[in-house]
Parts: C-alpha cells; structure tokens; sequence
C-alpha cells in the first residue's frame, strides 16, 4: 500500500452503442463534460474514443477528437490516453490518425490479433435508435481485431519514438503479457511498463477472480519488478475486479466504456458516479487516490506541455 492507486476512466469507447443507455456520451460536449466530470470525481488519467457526433457510431476522425481534446485539457489536469485500438472495423491507418495528431502523453495499445466478439449483445435488444448499431454488432462475428508484431512495432515507433507518448498495454490473455514480455527483452519498451489486464471480452480471458490472479501471476513471473497494472474488467464485475486488483496492489479502471452499470440492473448516470463509487470503496479499503500529476510522475509520462492540443 505504498504507492497511491491510479484511476483510469473510459469514458466512451466503441462497445456500446446509443439504445444501450441515454448516459452514454456520444457528441464533442458531451464527451468534454463527462470526461472533466470523471477527473473531477478523482480519474487521474482519461482514456477517450471519438463518436460520430451525428449518430454516435465510433469514429476515428481526428477532427472529431479535436472538438473535445482541447477543452478537456483547458478544463483539468488529467492525463489524456488515447486510444490506437479504435474499432475492429478500423483500419491501422485509421487508428493512428488522431494519436499521430494529437501526440498525447499516453495512447493505448492491444498487444495482439484476436476475435472481439459484441454479436451477442444484440439479443437484449428488439428496437434500435440507429440501424448501424445492429450491424456493427453482428460485424464483429466474423472480424479479427488486427495488431499484428508489425502493427505493434509500427505504434511503438510512430507514437512512442516519434512523439514520446507512453502506453497503456491492454493485454486481453496471458499470451499478450508474452508478447509485452518479448518487447521488453528486446529493448523496445522501458520500464515502468503500465499494463492493463482486459477481462470479459468474447474471445479474450474471462472475468474472474482467479483470472486476474492468473494474468498476475503470469505478468509476475514474465515482467518482474518492470510493471504496474490496472484491472479492466468488463460488464457487471467492473467495481468488484477493480476492487481485487487494487487489494493485489494495483490501479483500477472504470467508465461506460467498460460497463453502463453501477448496480444490479441499474444503469450508471455518468462516468464519474462510477468514479466516484470506486473511490469511495477505496478509500475506505485504506487507499490513497493519485493525482494526474503522481500519475505522471508513477508512469514516467512526458508531461501535458508537449502534446499537440
């Protein structure tokens, strides 16, 4: 209990769509005010997708990111985490866009190919506000994520060579911590390595408890002492993994990214009511809150000054 716990907040991402909750931010505004509201409630860094303001279908515009990067900035100190992942659909070219523009302090990064299935999130639903949401949906049944070795090195080299930004390595199984481990060995990523266990996706790890003690373990006996992490758990186990995996030492991520909730069955009003629940629950746990700047200063970032926004 040394180190203070980092709160990361998703605030959008591309998994859920408009019918699947009104609290789900989608236009610039929204994006901007919901973000600053998440920093404000104790989100130390904010991890921020691009929506079509039209429609809310997931977008890799980088002039829709600069609707909302610049007055994020202006309105908090958070550290800004863009994503390279967009959206299966995307294309590498794509992804890079806006983080290639923006040059944040932080960007994600998926440290592998594989099946990212939402199709079954369909059957709760018999009504759509946008007909793309359906399809999009059943798209991802017969789509490969892609972030091939090449598409990696190619991230490490445009973002992290070219413009200093530091990633979030989203490892969605144990074989990406052997990936994030290769790079490591080879010299091309330094520590602190911050590595970001991603369970409950059809096609990656579960959630469970003995899951995220299995990606530890795992990121113990390959990483060593070279890392910290965070716990993303996806759906209705968010709060109770991330609550684990601060207790295993680590950070927490939360957001309507990850889940719409914050209860049974009940859909979460904003980001930061998610924010502000795990905070609660840490800080009763004992646990002291990081500020972006001791997140800067924990993860060795280069500082809000040098982006380009």
């Amino acid at each position: 209990m040394s180190d203070k716990v980092i709160i990361t907040c998703a605030v959008t991402g591309s998994i859920h769509t408009p019918t699947m909750s009104p609290h789900l931010p989608v236009t610039p505004d929204e994006i901007a005010t919901q973000a600053v509201e998440a920093a404000n409630a104790g989100a130390a860094i904010l991890h921020l997708h691009a929506r079509d303001p039209e429609n809310g279908r997931p977008t890799a515009d980088p002039a829709v990111f600069m609707q909302f990067l610049p007055r994020i900035k202006q309105e908090c100190n958070a550290v800004i985490n863009i994503t390279t992942g967009g959206s299966s659909l995307m294309t590498l070219e794509e992804r890079l866009a806006a983080p290639n523009l923006a040059k944040p302090e932080m960007a994600s990064l998926n440290m592998g190919s594989m099946n990212f299935g939402l199709f079954p999130m369909q059957r709760r639903y018999s009504e759509w506000k946008h007909q793309w949401e359906p399809e999009l949906l059943e798209a991802t049944r017969d789509v490969v994520f892609k972030n091939t070795f090449a598409d990696i090195e190619r991230i490490f080299s445009e973002l992290g060579e070219g413009h200093g930004t530091r990633f979030e390595f989203e490892c969605y199984d144990v074989g990406h911590i052997q990936t994030l481990a290769f790079y490591l060995r080879e010299g091309l990523i330094k520590k602190p390595v911050f590595v970001q266990f991603v369970m409950g996706v059809l096609g990656g790890i579960d959630s469970s408890p003995e899951t995220l003690m299995h990606m530890k373990a795992t990121a113990d006996r390959l990483l060593g002492d070279q890392y910290r992490f965070s716990v993303l758990s996806a759906g209705r186990l968010q709060i109770p993994l991330a609550t684990i995996g601060a207790i295993l030492g680590g950070n927490v991520r939360v957001g309507l990214e990850d889940s719409l909730l914050i209860g049974r069955g009940q859909l979460a009003t904003s980001n930061a009511e998610q924010v502000l629940k795990i905070r609660r629950i840490l800080e009763e746990l004992g646990y002291e809150i990081a500020t972006p700047d001791e997140a800067r200063a924990m993860l060795d970032l280069k500082g809000a000054d040098k982006v380009n926004f």
